[in-house]
């Protein structure tokens, strides 16, 4: 009765054994935690972005000053009262050419 019993410790403890360092165990156990780790740094980035974007919503909601900013730079409007001047750069245009008689 005594080897039947030790016969089934040694075969429990073989077994959690290899359900402890097979597949399901120790090495699942680390992929989870580096998931888990990258996880948290995309949502830490996700965070921070969407502080911004409320940010500027907010910004955009309450102030005139940004929303004339934003049409100047990304539509090119200018306002009422002032005059708009475009600078060409004498290099970029190039020379006409002299016509001949």
């Amino acid at each position: 009765m005594q080897r039947v019993l030790i016969v089934v410790m040694l075969f429990l403890i073989v077994f959690l054994q290899l359900k402890l360092w097979g597949r399901d165990g120790v090495p699942k156990v680390r992929a989870l935690e580096q998931s888990i780790t990258a996880q948290q740094a995309e949502n830490a980035r996700l965070k921070a972005r969407n502080a911004a974007l409320e940010a500027e919503v907010r910004n955009l909601k309450e102030g005139r000053e940004a929303i004339e900013e934003r049409a100047r730079a990304e539509l090119g409007l200018i306002g009422r009262d002032e005059t708009f001047y475009h600078v060409i750069d004498g290099a970029a245009v190039p020379a006409r050419p002299e016509r001949k008689p």
